[in-house]
């Protein structure tokens, strides 16, 4: 009995304990996190109307154009996820697209309008 309480004990003060991610030395900035992961959704839809294309060739390309390396990129997106602030940069990523395509827009207010009964995460 001594043993299985020292163990909830222990795991309560493990659980309890800070962080669990620590912040990566290159975090990638908020703002600029959601101009990637538009870019990357953009590059994404490319590679269903181009099926021949180079997903990984394209998401390079959309990391050197923001000058972010790959590690980086990764260690801050689990940072931001751990941390909870991954919703809000979706959330300005799609903002992003629309504004860079308007018939995203129509075609997300369509889906939207035909599935209002649908909850957010089945749209």
């Amino acid at each position: 009995m001594k043993k299985l309480l020292f163990i909830f004990i222990l795991m309560f003060v493990i659980s309890c304990g800070g962080d669990y991610i620590d912040k990566p030395k290159n975090l990638v900035p908020k703002d600029q996190m959601a101009e990637i992961l538009a870019d990357l959704s953009i590059n994404d839809q490319a590679t269903f109307m181009y099926p021949n294309s180079n997903l990984e060739a394209g998401t390079r390309y959309v990391l050197k154009t923001h000058n972010v390396k790959p590690d980086d990129f990764v260690q801050s997106f689990k940072y931001y996820v751990v941390k909870e602030k991954m919703n809000g940069i979706a959330e300005e990523a799609q903002k992003i697209v629309l504004e860079k395509d308007p018939k995203a827009d129509k075609y997300v207010k369509e889906k939207l309008k035909k599935n209002q009964n649908l909850p957010t995460f089945a749209r």
